[in-house]
């Protein structure tokens, strides 16, 4: 069996500038990714997929080989993200490299382990029947349930109906949110759907330390000093 793991990294985010390489913890954020990634034992292959020199440059100080950077249509905000897969799985199969599995790891969700990684692997080889695994973190506060939204009048109304009104938040159901400390899919099934989870996909539950990812400074502040706490 042979897994890709691929590492989006574009150069431009609005939210945070050079968030990527930004240090964390005195590490740029993309090498906690990359050196979660080299320690798994079931990636055959690592591939940084990014269009900013500087980020590659960055890549192949921890050992991860950036020989293209990405094209510019594939790295804009409007891009699909399945555009950058198809195209990094259809190069490799040109240099003879084919993949039975496909692993997305974003280094904006640095809070994973590589026993995360190969928990995720070793739940998706057990059940060959589905596509795949992806991570999921519970949501408390922001519960869909108990969600708003304005309408028309300016007034507030819940964001979804209700049959049964909530009075306190423990009475919601549970609710999950895909993070991106990993998503797991069959090559095949990704080239034919263009998704990385569906109907057929298994969850794969992180802890609640863990529902972070970074998209603006206040996100990172927050990680790195839950790092802090579970690096001592």
């Amino acid at each position: 069996m042979k897994v890709l793991a691929i590492i989006p990294a574009r150069g431009g985010s609005k939210g945070l500038p050079g968030k990527n390489i930004r240090p964390l913890l005195g590490k740029p954020l993309i090498g906690w990714t990359i050196e979660q990634a080299k320690a798994s034992k079931y990636i055959t292959e690592i591939f940084v997929s990014t269009d900013s020199q500087e980020i590659a440059d960055v890549a192949e100080r921890f050992g991860v080989s950036v020989p293209e950077l990405r094209p510019a249509e594939l790295a804009s905000d409007t891009a699909p993200s399945s555009g950058f897969v198809v195209y990094t799985i259809e190069k490799l199969r040109r240099e003879g490299k084919e993949f039975d599995y496909i692993i997305l790891l974003e280094p904006t969700s640095p809070l994973r382990t590589s026993r995360d990684i190969d928990s995720a692997v070793e739940l998706a080889l057990s059940h060959p029947d589905k596509v795949g695994v992806v991570s999921l973190g519970k949501v408390h506060m922001e519960h869909p349930q108990i969600v708003k939204r304005i309408n028309d009048n300016g007034e507030v109304i819940p964001y979804v109906s209700q049959e049964h009104k909530l009075t306190q938040r423990q009475q919601a159901d549970a609710a999950y949110f895909p993070y991106g400390v990993i998503y797991m899919v069959k090559t095949e099934h990704f080239l034919q759907t263009h998704e990385f989870y569906g109907s057929r996909s298994l969850p794969y539950f992180i802890e609640r330390w863990q529902c972070y990812e970074i998209d603006d400074i206040y996100d990172f502040v927050a990680i790195e000093a839950i790092l802090k706490l579970t690096q001592k």
